[in-house]
């Protein structure tokens, strides 16, 4: 492919490398590194003059140090005359913060967005927004890819019996409308994990809305970070009577005491895509399985780069 360049910041070189393999191209030189006083430097190893950029950097690890290397890399790119710039940002940064739930809170996922506007950007693509409305916080294009045809490719092979047997749950209400989708897409029924406050301050109870005795039940979300919410989700499910409980997340965090809290859960497998390193948390907890997602980033930025539409991706998996 000729005129474009790719370029991996530090916090997922694996995912980067893959990208450049399905596409068969080389990855493009770039290193990075710290001052003495923690001040990210950024040296791009070869010309972008008039070439089509991505830059792949996933919000995850050391977040606010890897997105400053992404701005300087973005700007790095912008004033040696690269073409266009995309970020290519598998996890969004701060998405959690999209909205002022209470007086005074900042929504950052809006300054994120600015902020890689103001650097240079010209085109974002990423995966499974938590909120789906932070697209418009930006002024140019942004692709929201789904890890939901992954999802269902996983169901059909790993669950053998999953169109008798199988229910996907959403583990809050605001998960809803992503798990009805891959219900429809697989021809089961879906369930919701309500949260219920008696009191201000008292301990959510969970109160689940449809019918799991006797099934495999498949928790479906776009993230878990402590892993609190699917874990105390399974527990309902099994006291509703469901015989195998699985998760299937996007964004796989894991932060703080989430795998000693999947360790000692009834869940059979946690399955997750790469959009963050996994090799740690495999090594710590055996339960979980990865989804590879390279090939539909490395499809989204071949479409993109040749001018042709993304919009295949939101249904099928391109292997």
């Amino acid at each position: 492919m000729p005129n474009i360049k790719i370029f991996s910041g530090s916090s997922h070189p694996d995912l980067g490398q893959k990208i450049c393999d399905r596409l068969g191209i080389n990855h493009a030189n770039v290193v990075t590194k710290k001052f003495a006083n923690g001040e990210t430097n950024v040296e791009i190893g070869e010309s972008v003059r008039g070439e089509d950029v991505y830059i792949i950097q996933s919000g995850c690890g050391e977040v606010n140090d890897n997105l400053m290397e992404l701005l300087i890399m973005i700007s790095a790119c912008k004033i040696a005359s690269a073409e266009r710039i995309t970020a290519v940002i598998p996890l969004y940064p701060y998405s959690r913060q999209d909205k002022k739930d209470k007086s005074r809170a900042p929504i950052s996922a809006k300054l994120v967005a600015n902020m890689l506007s103001v650097a240079g950007a010209d085109h974002i693509i990423t995966m499974d927004l938590h909120a789906s409305q932070i697209q418009g916080f930006f002024d140019i294009p942004v692709d929201n890819l789904y890890a939901e045809p992954a999802v269902v490719k996983w169901i059909r092979e790993n669950i053998p019996t999953y169109k008798a047997e199988a229910i996907v749950v959403s583990p809050d209400a605001g998960g809803a409308k992503r798990v009805t989708s891959i219900a429809d897409r697989l021809n089961v029924d879906f369930a919701l994990i309500h949260k219920e406050r008696k009191k201000v301050n008292e301990v959510a109870s969970m109160v689940l809305v449809g019918e799991a005795e006797g099934k495999i039940a498949i928790l479906i979300d776009d993230m878990a970070d402590t892993c609190g919410t699917i874990v105390q989700a399974a527990q309902k499910l099994i006291e509703k009577g469901a015989k195998k409980i699985y998760a299937i997340l996007t964004h796989g965090i894991f932060s703080g005491e989430a795998l000693n809290r999947i360790n000692s859960s009834h869940f059979e497998a946690i399955v997750v895509t790469n959009t963050i390193p996994q090799d740690k948390n495999m090594l710590g907890c055996d339960r979980i399985q990865v989804i590879d997602v390279s090939m539909m980033f490395a499809e989204a930025i071949r479409r993109t780069h040749n001018g042709e539409s993304v919009s295949y991706l939101f249904e099928n998996v391109p292997y």
